[in-house]
Formats: C-alpha cells, sequence, structure tokens
C-alpha cells in the first residue's frame, strides 16, 4: 500500500507545526507500507495543487493530510470538508479570502472516504486521546481536505482521502499567556501510526 502523507508549514507567525514535525518522525507500521512524506505550504491554492501533483505523480492508494488545530485536547479526525474559504487570519502568502468556494464545480461538501472511527478507536486503544471531528474550520486545513477529495471524486476514484488534526506541541504553548492544550510531539507521533495501520 503505498500512501502519501502530507503536512503543512508552520503558520500565524508560528515557528514550528507539531504536524511537520509528527511528519519527520512517522514511521511505516506494517512492512508492505510505502510513506510518501510532503510538506505543502500553509496557502490557499498552492496547498491543493501540491499534493495534486503527487497524487498524479506517485498514484498512491490513499492520502492523508495532517495540519494543526491549536487548542484541541486530542487527535481528530475529520469526517467532512465543506466547499469554503473564509479566513480569519491570513494565509502564508497574505492571502484572506471570505465566503469563497474551494471549487466552483465542486459539491457542498465531501466526506472522508477513511475508516474515521476506526481510526479513532486505533488511536485510543494506543494509549492516546483521539475523536471525530465534524469541521475542519475553514482555514487552509478545510480546503486542502476538501480539495484532495475533489480530486478523487474527478480523478482518482480508486484512492481514499482524508484528514487529520493534530494539537499543540508543549514547545508552542510554554510562552503563551493563558493555559492552552498541548501533547507531547512522541505521543502525536504514536498516534498517527495507529491510524495508519487501520489503513
Amino acid at each position: 500500500m503505498k500512501i502519501l502523507l502530507t503536512a503543512f508549514d508552520p503558520f500565524g507567525g508560528e515557528t514550528v507545526n507539531p504536524a511537520q514535525e509528527a511528519l519527520k518522525q512517522i514511521q511505516a507500521p506494517a512492512p508492505d507500507m510505502e510513506l510518501i512524506k510532503l510538506v505543502v505550504p500553509t496557502v490557499f491554492g498552492a496547498s491543493t495543487q501540491a499534493v495534486h501533483e503527487a497524487m498524479v505523480l506517485h498514484q498512491p492508494d490513499v492520502v492523508l493530510c495532517i495540519g494543526q488545530a491549536g487548542g484541541r485536547t486530542a487527535i481528530t479526525v475529520e469526517q467532512i470538508a465543506i466547499n469554503l474559504m473564509d479566513a480569519a487570519i491570513p494565509d502564508n502568502q497574505g492571502n484572506q479570502p471570505h465566503d469563497e468556494p474551494v471549487f466552483a464545480d465542486g459539491a457542498d461538501g465531501y466526506f472522508s472516504t477513511l475508516p474515521v472511527k476506526d481510526m479513532v478507536a486505533a488511536i485510543r486503544n494506543a494509549g492516546i486521546p483521539a475523536a471525530i471531528s465534524y469541521s475542519a474550520g475553514t482555514f487552509v486545513c478545510n480546503q486542502l481536505m476538501y480539495g484532495v477529495l475533489y480530486h478523487i471524486h474527478h480523478e482518482f476514484p480508486n484512492t481514499r482521502g482524508g484528514f487529520v488534526h493534530v494539537p499543540y506541541i508543549p514547545v508552542q504553548t510554554s510562552t503563551m499567556n493563558r493555559p492552552t492544550p498541548s501533547m507531547a510531539l512522541e505521543d502525536l507521533v504514536r498516534g498517527l501510526e495507529a491510524a495508519l495501520r487501520v489503513l
């Protein structure tokens, strides 16, 4: 099985992104699993383009994207992406769309084609907090999840895809003025590898 695993670079003034840090350490949990790792820019449009190009090049069986969701207390597996870009902050190139579709000819939403509930159960069984999320937001994370599923729907019928959000890691929250949830990087890695085993 060939899995395209993606993560974003730091954004919003941060110097690290826990998704990217986890991506560096994740190992394939099964001998017949090939991981293709890709760091994508936190930029509307460019992130989807980069992943689409990798999908064309590598023809993966699965695309699993990872992003940061600061403030969440668990690893959250996303169930649905919506056809909406509505940014509270600019992306890494200063783009800040409001009330714009990801793709004008796309559906209102696309559901993950990964076994979301089984992935959550596997992460929990590894001793890591996990939950299903029914909102990937309206920033670049949702845009990428939607874009991947759009391309799967239109071009890659034999590929499955989805998105996982991870909390902050402690180095990000140690200087914050108010208590903010975080999760140790090694726990993020263990949880994500547990989710990969399900695939």
